[in-house]
């Protein structure tokens, strides 16, 4: 037994030793980092035409931030988490807690009126309602009163020579090198989060160069400082994305008991008319535009029978475009109808479902797909197709369609 304890603690104490041999300090792989930026970043950034003059400025004093999240030092494999954490889709109705609504809602409304004449040149210009754009940046930035510390190299650079997906991190440093040559903006102003996006309305450096305008004619698209700038590139942005001009996002409607919540989806759209031969009605009581009849809508249900319906139009998917969750996209366009009509809160309530776990749904997904079904893929977030999915799979079993998953269908579906 000795004898046996004794060569344990050899190799115990090898195996110490062996993987302190392969450890790398903080000060080698900043060592590993400035010899990357001098031999791979920046034969890169020369050929996309960036001068060493401007590249030298942009990492001077930059060193690694080992504090951000979802990093892979050097020599290591990527670690998977070992705890569960709850997300939005637990429960939908959390995405729309009142404290957040009311922020953003009342300074959208403040702003409405203090920066009426801007929104209607941007409005005039791009089409986009000034609602739709406050809302964008109320829920992005808080209207610019969020901070917005970090230097854009540091955060970049850190994350495209040693994050899990540095890959496309490198081609957002590559485009924020870009913003900097082109003379956009200066280095110094050069401010993003802790994922790399920018300014008030929260652009990758590559949105940016697609999307930021100069709005207040400066010379400068300044996003991080200029009203104007950032309410321009917002509307740009969805403009540039297919914004239909003089159509609502959507509605939020009845849906009975007859018609199948896995009817949802933008691949599934409807005239208006058809949905409403169908019972769909406006939770008002008025009825759709009369622009609407023969154009098409889409039935959106995030949480299938647990919360409340909508028809939606193709602006509610550009508005998607900028974050592609069913629920930001609703959000921005509730909080849009509040600023502009003073709206208040969905009449259908939000059912308390949730408690999953991510991968409970990730499971979900998987046994979903081996039966034949398209759930979108197994990453954990029940999209429309996962949800159709379970309403199809619960219609074939003779159940009653809930198109949203729960530990009961989890225990059932397996």
């Amino acid at each position: 037994m000795i004898a046996s304890l004794a060569r344990f603690g050899i190799v115990l104490i090898g195996m110490l030793l062996s993987s302190s041999a392969f450890a790398v300090s903080k000060t080698e792989v900043e060592s590993q980092f400035e010899t990357w930026l001098a031999n791979d970043l920046w034969p890169e950034a020369k050929s996309k035409g960036i001068s060493k003059a401007n590249f030298d400025q942009a990492f001077s004093g930059v060193s690694l931030n080992f504090d951000l999240p979802d990093l892979v030092m050097p020599g290591e494999k990527p670690q998977t988490p070992k705890k569960q954490t709850q997300s939005e889709f637990g429960s939908p109705g959390k995405y729309f807690n009142d404290k957040t609504i009311n922020a953003v809602t009342s300074g959208g409304t403040a702003r409405a009126g203090k920066y009426s004449r801007i929104l209607k040149v941007v409005e005039a210009k791009y089409g986009v309602p000034g609602e739709i754009v406050l809302a964008i940046w109320g829920r992005e930035s808080g209207y610019g009163s969020v901070k917005i510390p970090n230097n854009a190299f540091t955060v970049l650079g850190t994350k495209a020579f040693m994050a899990t997906r540095k890959d496309m991190f490198r081609e957002e440093l590559i485009a924020a090198l870009e913003i900097v040559q082109k003379n956009y903006i200066g280095v110094g102003s050069m401010k993003s989060s802790w994922a790399g996006a920018l300014g008030q309305p929260q652009f990758m450096p590559s949105s940016y160069l697609e999307h930021a305008v100069d709005f207040d004619g400066d010379g400068k698209r300044d996003i991080w400082n200029s009203v104007p700038d950032t309410l321009g590139s917002i509307a740009h942005y969805l403009a540039q994305y297919g914004w239909q001009k003089g159509r609502d996002w959507g509605y939020e409607v009845k849906v009975p008991g007859n018609v199948s919540c896995a009817l949802e989806g933008p691949d599934q759209g409807k005239p208006f008319a058809a949905w409403e031969k169908l019972g769909i009605a406006r939770v008002n009581g008025k009825p759709f535009p009369s622009g609407e009849t023969k154009r098409e809508g889409f039935l959106l249900m995030p949480a299938g029978r647990h919360g409340p319906a909508f028809i939606v139009t193709k602006n509610f998917y550009v508005i998607k475009e900028y974050n592609m969750s069913d629920l930001y996209a609703l959000f921005i366009g509730h909080v849009g109808d509040r600023i502009a009509h003073g709206a208040t809160g969905f009449s259908a309530g939000w059912g308390d479902v949730g408690g999953l776990y991510r991968s409970d749904i990730a499971g979900l997904q998987r046994v979903l797909e081996k039966k034949g079904y398209d759930a979108g893929g197994a990453d954990g977030f029940p999209g429309f197709k996962t949800r159709r999915s379970i309403g199809d799979w619960q219609a074939k079993q003779g159940l009653a369609p809930t198109c949203f998953p729960d530990k009961d269908l989890i225990a059932a579906i397996r």
